[in-house]
């Protein structure tokens, strides 16, 4: 697939060691990486200056739940990769049913074949 311009995933995660593996990760693979972010807040203010094409989030930030942030992206067509310790796919999709789920521990070729089914779909 050739994409005429490298594809923006955003990253929200507050476990700093996850997060930077997350961006590098990523960021490995050829994507523009804005983050990461550890605070709902913080994760927002970059959404609303940069809307990316994809985002990866853990659920519990460091000022509450990211539900709010992911009903955004999603209504406005940015594809969310839920990344949680705390919740199983199960429990995300129910709530989430358009949305993909990784357990953390995530295996990096896991992450990213994550992210290259979200831009399947945009």
């Amino acid at each position: 697939m050739v994409q005429s311009k490298p594809l923006r995933v955003l990253v929200a995660e507050d476990e700093a060691i996850i997060g930077i593996d997350l961006c590098d990760t990523v960021s490995e693979a050829g994507y523009i990486v804005e983050g990461p972010f550890v605070d709902l807040s913080s994760a927002m203010l970059a959404y609303q200056k940069t809307k990316p094409d994809v985002a990866i989030l853990d659920v519990q930030l460091g000022d509450g739940i990211v539900y709010p942030l992911a009903e955004q992206m999603m209504a406005e067509d940015v594809q969310v990769i839920f990344h949680s310790g705390q919740l199983t796919p199960d429990e995300v999709a129910i709530r989430f049913p358009r949305a993909q789920t990784l357990a953390k521990p995530c295996p990096p070729a896991e992450v990213i074949h994550s992210v290259e089914r979200a831009i399947q779909y945009n």
